[in-house]
């Protein structure tokens, strides 16, 4: 059996609507409601399961910076998710984040190249919106909507069109630098895969980098397990890969339980064929699920999606340290 880290971030500060915060919990109960025998704890040691909690009150604090809303918050869960990320990447086989919302993915990112800071990153963002803001073009000031420009280091100038003040510009500077370097990757280091909700500034930076797009009718047409393939193709000059799974990818037939639905997306299965078939990649290091969000859910029908495919992942990592 592989030596797999687990790490729950426990947060909905970076999201719209509270509640993903509970969506590990969530998962854990779908694996009771499906009488799973894979306890899902079980198989982790001790030592190689971590929470990282973001208490309740903060999401309800007065907002102090409107274009980056709770980073005063947010700065902290980032540095603990660095340090136990790069830990994980480092210390075990494969490293697992379940998080709440999707703002603290910047962070996994942060200890991935801390972990390794002379290796080059690749990432698949499996998502509906591609979460390239920052406080420069963001319409809401949510941060689930900026993880990616947190670790791009280009703020997209260009197509800036809030005025910040300096205090504002120095926590989104703070929360760039968590794990020592704002160069933790490049944008045409990334692959998007579903994504279908995204804004003009969005769209222009992803154009500037060229970065690659498998929109849903794209894996449709190629199926799941060749997409997987072609996206491994384009990233194979890369060293590390990490999967990024917001469950909002989903289409909303699918992914009830989670804040920002949209039209559109993957079913289930065209899901976990492409996760099984990255995962399965000696090259991908961490893989994450976030944005599952009970509060929102009907009979937690989307805490048992996930929990299959976390299940799933397991088993595939398994598979590669057995051979």
């Amino acid at each position: 059996m592989s030596k797999i880290k687990l790490i729950e971030v426990k947060s909905d500060l970076g999201g719209r609507k509270a509640g993903a915060s509970l969506g590990s919990d969530a998962i854990r109960i779908a694996s009771y409601q499906n009488e799973s025998n894979f306890y899902f704890y079980s198989r982790f040691e001790k030592e190689l399961y971590e929470q990282i909690v973001a208490p309740n009150t903060f999401f309800h604090a007065k907002i102090k910076y409107p274009f980056s809303k709770r980073i005063a918050y947010i700065v902290p869960i980032y540095e603990q998710i660095c340090d136990s990320v790069a830990e994980g990447v480092k210390n075990s086989d494969f490293t697992i984040v379940i998080s709440g919302d999707h703002s603290t993915a910047g962070g996994t990112i942060a200890g991935i190249k801390k972990a390794n800071p002379n290796k080059k990153i690749g990432v698949v963002w499996i998502d509906a919106h591609a979460d390239v803001h920052n406080p420069l073009t963001t319409d809401s000031g949510n941060l689930h909507g900026m993880p990616v420009s947190t670790a791009i280091n280009d703020d997209n100038s260009d197509c800036a069109f809030n005025s910040i003040d300096d205090e504002t510009r120095g926590m989104w500077e703070k929360l760039k630098n968590v794990g020592g370097t704002k160069n933790k990757l490049n944008m045409s280091d990334v692959v998007y895969v579903g994504l279908r909700d995204y804004e003009y500034a969005e769209e222009t930076i992803i154009a500037k980098y060229c970065t690659k797009v498998f929109r849903t009718t794209d894996l449709r047409h190629k199926g799941a397990k060749e997409t997987a393939h072609a996206i491994m193709k384009h990233l194979e000059y890369c060293d590390i890969i990490y999967v990024s799974f917001d469950v909002d990818s989903l289409d909303p037939s699918v992914s009830v339980g989670t804040g920002t639905p949209f039209e559109g997306g993957l079913y289930a299965y065209e899901a976990k064929e492409l996760i099984k078939t990255l995962v399965a990649s000696e090259k991908v290091k961490c893989f994450e699920i976030s944005e599952v969000n009970p509060t929102l859910d009907t009979n937690n029908k989307m805490a048992t999606v996930a929990f299959r495919i976390l299940k799933m992942v397991c088993r595939v990592v398994d598979l590669r340290f057995a051979e």
